[in-house]
């Protein structure tokens, strides 16, 4: 067994609570996330919950939930418990934040090869932005040094607007850990950076973890964090559905 896909879960969500159980389509919202990651067909696919209303909808999926402690600081902490209490046996952990309904099935392959065949400590990912969302705080910028027309090393995360006269990227919510590097993260202290930033990735860049990262050639996968957000989200599974 090498890769584990876990996807981190909470009812209690600060700007939009009960998100994951929020009606899409016919779907709660976490039953869209688990679908897409099964789709990409990169291994096992387990959530990581913080109560039985997730876990029982994620099993009539068809699924497998693990309930994990409900007072974890971060999703990287829920999935590192369901991870160890599910099975350690695996070379590859992928972290998909579970308000990504229909996220592609390329991201997530794409986040594993980067750790399997360059070696980091862990992968993201992010798209290029093309309108005006590099001005918001809530859209997570990363500042690469390529090495590569597409790929290269994170060197730092911000909600500021960087790099300085850009181009300017979209970070998307999943990351893939070497198993010994999750161990590792986990085990940190939360750094000076994340706190300020409020973003878990520094801690690793604080602590000599190495990051590489891909921009992907696609338009960035909706994020379900506020209400118009799942609005857009409902919309796109009609736009989906008519299509099929």
């Amino acid at each position: 067994m090498k890769t584990l896909v876990v996807i981190p879960a909470r009812v209690a969500s600060t700007r939009l609570p009960g998100k994951m159980l929020a009606d899409i389509g016919g779907k709660p919202l976490i039953v869209r996330t688990y679908e897409s990651a099964v789709a990409a067909n990169i291994g096992d696919v387990i959530v990581a919950c913080d109560g039985e209303e997730i876990r029982d909808a994620i099993e009539r999926a068809g699924g497998i939930a693990i309930l994990t402690d409900p007072n974890l600081p971060s999703g990287t902490d829920r999935v590192f418990s369901a991870w160890q209490q599910y099975n350690k046996n695996y070379e590859y952990i992928i972290n998909v934040q579970g308000d990504l309904p229909f996220i592609a099935p390329e991201f997530i392959q794409e986040a594993e090869k980067i750790v399997r065949t360059d070696n980091y400590d862990m992968s993201t990912l992010a798209t290029l932005i093309k309108d005006d969302a590099y001005k918001l705080d809530s859209t997570v910028k990363p500042v690469i040094a390529f090495t590569s027309e597409n790929k290269g090393r994170a060197l730092y995360f911000s909600r500021a607007t960087v790099p300085f006269n850009g181009p300017y990227y979209h970070h998307v919510g999943i990351y893939c850990f070497q198993a010994a590097a999750l161990e590792k993260f986990v085990k940190l202290p939360q750094s000076k950076l994340e706190k300020t930033e409020k973003l878990e990735q520094l801690r690793a860049l604080e602590n000599g973890m190495s990051i590489g990262i891909t921009v992907i050639d696609k338009d960035t996968p909706i994020s379900v964090d506020t209400a118009e957000d799942l609005e857009r989200a409902r919309v796109w599974e009609q736009k989906l559905r008519s299509i099929e």
